[in-house]
């Protein structure tokens, strides 16, 4: 998620109000809109942020809210047998994506929002069982009533178990199995389509010890509807963390290491402000004193004044090009995150130094800002699309630590060209760098790497290219194709999935068990084919296209040039194409 950055002319109340204003009220509304509620029919279904990366509307024949796994087998069954197109949306839909559309107005949606109960907490056992759209949240607080932990999650909270399964989603780890949760499935029930002599439904039953797991656990939603989920838990443990801010000047070489040396390890890095927050995070023992609690700034509700305040800075600073208004805002969003611990306390109410001792569930997610009555408009989340707040692109890709080095040095020779093309970044909290080891998944991450998450301006007009885009498209070619990452399922532009599946070793196995489970494809669509590499076009070449990342610019009307911005070799990866504004 984006961090929301703090407006000069904004009273100081106003910074306290977005700090500490929080209301117990309902959750934001559904994500699938009906025009007949009724009956659930003419349906369209969006993200959060209201906007997929092609900008376009995702339309359905009618929506089913099925509450039981009796009833997901009904529907999938009714599905298979009228041969309907079909996808899965999660009560909050998270993903950037857009993995949640159905192929045209005649196909379907099965939405997991009443699938939302935990079956079983075996304490002996240690494993947790729910439904699939049970919330990260859900499964924190109930884990740590039994006095269990889920060990490595997202950050978060606003997730559903069957969407972190089905996009890979992870915190940071090294340590163990990794920080990706689909590492810790111990079984999985998952609804797929079937023949006339099945009732056009089968319930699959994986264990650890069935080879289709490998793909069930990060299927981007293509095989079924996962219905149960069983989670190994650990005992509840204690952690400590603390923030030490340095120069990046030797970050290539500390990056590796670090992860190897912190449990929970993660990295903030300010390129432009040569800087680096290293995460030290680990287990210390249970009987250690302290009751911290981490509710980290960009998850909380904020006031929706202060978002439009916001927002029309960003507006007004674009298209002037005022590069140090943006490095001002940096400097303003850095420092009051670095001074108010990210959202760290020490007791649940302030922060009064480091190390912040406490226990796992109150430290390792958070997102209390949906907890506020969106609906009001009063406060709400930054990315709420229903009011004048943040609106933004995200680039996520892993880099092998065998070649992190050279990525980060490549990056840092970008900031020695254009020190200020970076400010915008660090507006929406830098860049952060995560640890995700090797996944058993055919879909996860093939080896040890650090996961490169950015976020950045994204203007209303899809004809308007942004403030040094040639620099993020940069860095998003070095990382995807010159050193091989793989995209983030959950996040990212388009051009980050061409060729995608070259780069798994099991892909072949993937494709084998979405042909056994689904051999119509009714869970598939044209966009997940085009990602999978069964059909050309995930990619759209057209006028202004690279503005966008639906395609790398190879002429220069992909990119803006009645507003000056041309195609042109890369500045450091001289094989990348990128939109520069030519100065004259």
């Amino acid at each position: 998620m984006a961090f929301l950055c703090l407006n000069l002319t904004l009273p100081i109340f106003f910074f306290f109000f977005f700090l500490f204003f929080h209301l117990a009220l309902p959750t934001p509304e559904d994500p699938i809109k009906c025009s007949s509620e009724d009956t659930n029919t003419s349906c369209t279904v969006t993200n959060s942020y209201g906007m997929f990366p092609d900008r376009s509307i995702c339309e359905a024949e009618r929506v089913f809210y099925p509450r039981n796994e009796e009833e997901v087998v009904k529907v999938v069954a009714s599905a298979s047998e009228r041969k309907k197109k079909v996808k899965v949306a999660t009560r909050f839909c998270h993903s950037i994506p857009k993995w949640v559309c159905p192929d045209g107005q005649k196909g379907w949606l099965i939405s997991t929002k009443y699938l939302n109960r935990v079956l079983e907490i075996d304490a002996e056992a240690k494993s947790i069982t729910v439904q699939s759209g049970v919330t990260l949240k859900q499964v924190i607080e109930e884990s740590a009533k039994a006095g269990l932990a889920l060990p490595y999650t997202p950050y978060w909270w606003g997730l559903t178990m069957g969407g972190i399964l089905g996009t890979g989603a992870h915190g940071s780890s090294l340590w163990g199995k990794g920080s990706s949760v689909h590492e810790r499935v111990v079984e999985l029930r998952i609804v797929t389509p079937a023949g006339p002599q099945d009732g056009y439904a089968k319930l699959q039953i994986l264990t650890q010890q069935h080879p289709h797991l490998h793909a069930a656990k990060l299927s981007l939603g293509l095989l079924g509807l996962i219905s149960q989920i069983t989670l190994r838990l650990e005992p509840l443990f204690k952690r400590s963390i603390t923030y030490l801010t340095k120069n990046d000047s030797d970050l290539g070489d500390q990056a590796a290491a670090f992860g190897q040396q912190h449990e929970f390890a993660d990295i903030f890095w300010y390129p432009n402000q040569h800087r680096a927050v290293y995460r030290v995070d680990d287990r210390v023992p249970i009987n250690t004193s302290g009751s911290g609690v981490y509710d980290f700034i960009p998850f909380r509700s904020t006031p929706s004044l202060e978002l439009a305040l916001i927002r029309t800075t960003e507006d007004a600073q674009e298209p002037i090009g005022d590069v140090d208004g943006k490095c001002s805002l940096a400097k303003i969003a850095t420092s009051t995150l670095m001074a108010t611990a990210y959202g760290l306390t020490n007791n649940g109410v302030i922060f009064t130094g480091f190390p912040v001792v406490g226990f796992h569930h109150h430290l390792q997610a958070s997102g209390s800002c949906l907890d506020v009555d969106m609906n009001a408009k009063i406060t709400s989340c930054p990315w709420d699309f229903r009011v004048k707040g943040e609106f933004f692109h995200q680039t996520a890709f892993s880099i092998g630590l065998s070649v992190v080095k050279n990525f980060i040095e490549d990056v840092q020779k970008l900031v020695e060209l254009e020190p200020k093309g970076f400010c915008g970044i660090e507006i929406y909290n830098g860049i952060l760098m995560r640890y995700v080891k090797a996944s058993s998944a055919y879909l996860g991450k093939q080896e040890d790497a650090i996961d490169f998450d950015i976020t950045y301006y994204r203007s209303k007009d899809p004809m308007t290219p942004r403030l040094n885009e040639d620099i993020i498209e940069e860095i998003e070619q070095l990382g995807i194709f010159k050193y091989g990452g793989l995209p983030h399922w959950g996040k990212n532009r388009n051009v980050a999935f061409e060729g995608v599946m070259n780069k798994y070793k099991n892909a072949g196995k993937f494709l084998k068990v979405k042909d056994e489970y689904d051999s119509q494809g009714l869970f598939s669509s044209e966009w997940t084919d085009q990602v999978l590499g069964l059909k050309e076009g995930v990619t759209i070449s057209k006028d202004g296209c690279a503005l966008e990342g639906l395609c790398i610019c190879s002429q220069d009307n992909h990119c803006a040039p009645s507003k000056g911005y041309f195609c042109r070799p890369g500045k450091v990866y001289k094989e990348a194409k990128i939109c520069t504004r030519l100065r004259y």
